[in-house]
């Protein structure tokens, strides 16, 4: 954990000297959404709908403060959990306080008690919904309309949503470079026993010991596997060669990484000693349980994101 929070510490201090310093496009490579006039203003978030496979959706959008289409800035698509919201996710998570775009999806009424917004994958997801086709609709509008650095557009999700995060980095890994999923629900369909992504996919994932919604040991009844398992899962499809030893950051947060990963990936995960179904360095709540501050889950994917990009297109 020790590397981790020591780029995130970084780039703290950088946020506070240079608010906000996004990736410039190249002129050969700029994308078209640059051309386009920002739709809201910038620091502003805004709900906005789309229409994606005959339905109509929604979503929460971010611009960071300083966004101007003669830059191209990150992407970041966070996902809620079942029977949240974008702006509750929003709410909570702080990632609106990055120098990325930000944009808070809403998934679909599904099944069992209350009315309840799930993601595909989820036995409770409501049925027949492409939640991997809407997103790469969202994205398609999203760098149609905004200057959006398209190597640098990345996912993260709570729960249901960051279960959702694991099927994106199966079938979408040639749009997000890197995932990061929050107390995860890895239900038998966001797994696929056929996951091939395109390319090796940065995977960096957080998870509570004590999470009681989730457990972190895994639960036969639902067929979720030990979170520990499915990291290493990504470990291996990612062909990492070395698991350096565990970093420990007093009191509650251990770090375990996997490195010398194909194509430049790097897996990791974060485990919150008796942390609750929660995202750490949350400022409001975001589940059952104890949430730590030791960390803060936003600066430590950020850091992490940082250092991940799609290829560049071949020439």
């Amino acid at each position: 954990m020790k590397g981790l929070l020591r780029r995130a510490c970084v780039l703290a201090a950088a946020l506070v000297a240079v608010p906000f310093a996004p990736a410039h496009a190249s002129p050969a490579a700029r994308p078209t959404g640059c051309d386009a006039p920002a739709p809201q203003r910038p620091g502003t978030s805004v709900p906005h709908t789309m229409t994606s496979g005959g339905r109509e959706r929604t979503y929460q959008l971010h611009l960071p403060n300083g966004y101007t289409p003669e830059r191209s800035w990150p992407l970041i698509v966070a996902y809620h959990g079942r029977g949240n919201t974008g702006a509750g996710t929003e709410a909570f998570s702080r990632l609106s306080t990055l120098p990325a775009i930000v944009a808070y999806p809403n998934g679909v009424v599904g099944t069992g008690d209350g009315e309840r917004q799930a993601w595909q994958g989820a036995p409770y997801a409501a049925a027949g919904v492409d939640d991997v086709a809407f997103t790469g609709d969202l994205l398609d509008s999203l760098e149609g309309s905004l200057c959006v650095n398209e190597r640098r557009v990345y996912a993260t999700g709570k729960s249901n949503g960051a279960g959702f995060t694991g099927l994106l980095a199966c079938r979408m890994s040639d749009r997000f470079a890197a995932v990061a999923p929050v107390a995860g629900a890895f239900y038998p369909g966001t797994r696929e026993g056929g996951c091939a992504p395109k390319r090796p996919m940065p995977v960096l994932d957080f998870h509570g010991t004590g999470d009681t919604t989730i457990p972190y040991a895994g639960d036969t009844d639902r067929d979720l596997p030990a979170i520990q398992d499915w990291v290493r899962e990504w470990a291996d499809r990612d062909g990492c060669r070395t698991r350096t030893p565990d970093e420990v950051t007093d009191p509650d947060i251990t770090t375990s990484r996997w490195t010398g990963c194909a194509g430049g990936a790097e897996v990791a995960h974060v485990a919150v000693t008796d942390g609750g179904h929660t995202w750490p360095g949350a400022d409001g709540y975001s589940g059952g349980g104890y949430t730590t501050q030791t960390i803060q889950a936003h600066k430590v994917m950020w850091a992490f994101f940082r250092n991940h990009q799609l290829p560049s297109p071949p020439r």
